[in-house]
């Protein structure tokens, strides 16, 4: 029975992605409008890398009034998307004001969902998201600027106002975990005051490194160059860049370190930024 289940789940995913695996290229539209470019440019993208995409509306079917309520899906050249991605989802097909950017194909996704108006994601070239969940609330924003590697099953959740943005060059392991938000109220049992907050905004700078089931919640500041271990669970704060976070709550473990997508033996000729971490002719291994 296990197996079946197993089968059926891969199935129900496969249906799933079908909503959004393309034959062809539908980008023959309006080309990206100043309205969604100023929108983006305001979550810390910049105009000439939006140009650089070459974005065009994608020409798919959509519902009637549904580019009337200010929806916008934009497509780079290159990317295609399914006809029916908009009406085959009665959640996204009821919203105003959504604008989505896809800089790569996404059909590797295991949910694109779009929960509420005015959610703005952005999906840049060179991204490869395989089996992943990206969930964007109302008035949220997910942003994914440039060669976003998460090995398989990563989970993105920006909800009530909140905000992820991952700068160019991320390595993600296997189900890491990044949402703005507990998705549920902690509330004080005598005033009904909730004590959770809600609506975070998260930020990974360049260069950043996820461990495997790996978690980053609203509030976090993650600087360039970091890593984050295996399990680590990393709550709001800013992190200095070069820093090793491991534990639950993350501590920084060390900070001045680096890291090569390549699986090196040796660190000695290993390129580095000038004047930020010395050469050393063995490797430490006294962080795991």
């Amino acid at each position: 029975m296990p197996r079946v289940l197993r089968t059926l789940r891969r199935a129900a995913r496969a249906a799933a992605r079908r909503l959004w695996v393309a034959e062809g290229v539908q980008q023959c539209g309006e080309p990206l409008s100043p309205e969604i470019r100023a929108r983006f440019v305001a979550l810390g993208l910049t105009s000439d890398e939006l140009d650089a995409l070459d974005l065009r509306e994608a020409s798919i079917r959509y519902p009637e009034g549904w580019r009337d309520r200010g929806n916008r899906i934009y497509l780079a050249a290159g990317v295609g998307l399914n006809p029916e991605f908009v009406t085959a989802s009665a959640e996204l097909g009821g919203l105003s004001g959504v604008a989505i950017v896809l800089g790569s194909p996404i059909d590797g996704l295991a949910v694109l969902g779009i929960h509420g108006d005015d959610a703005s994601v952005f999906i840049g070239p060179e991204c490869w998201l395989p089996s992943a969940q990206v969930h964007c609330g109302g008035g949220s924003s997910v942003v994914l600027r440039r060669l976003v590697t998460c090995t398989f099953a990563g989970h993105l959740d920006a909800r009530n106002g909140g905000a992820i943005f991952a700068d160019t060059d991320q390595l993600w392991a296997s189900r890491v975990y990044i949402a703005t938000d507990d998705m549920h109220s902690l509330l004080d049992a005598e005033t009904g005051a909730r004590l959770n907050p809600r609506g975070g905004r998260i930020r990974l700078a360049r260069h950043v490194w996820l461990g495997q089931e790996s978690v980053v919640l609203g509030g976090a500041h993650i600087a360039e160059d970091s890593v984050v271990g295996m399990r680590s669970m990393v709550r709001a704060g800013s992190y200095p860049e070069g820093s090793v976070l491991v534990g639950t709550p993350a501590r920084i473990a060390r900070t001045g370190v680096t890291w090569s997508r390549e699986d090196v033996t040796g660190i000695a000729d290993y390129p580095r930024p000038a004047g930020r971490v010395a050469p050393n002719a063995a490797v430490d291994n006294s962080v795991r």
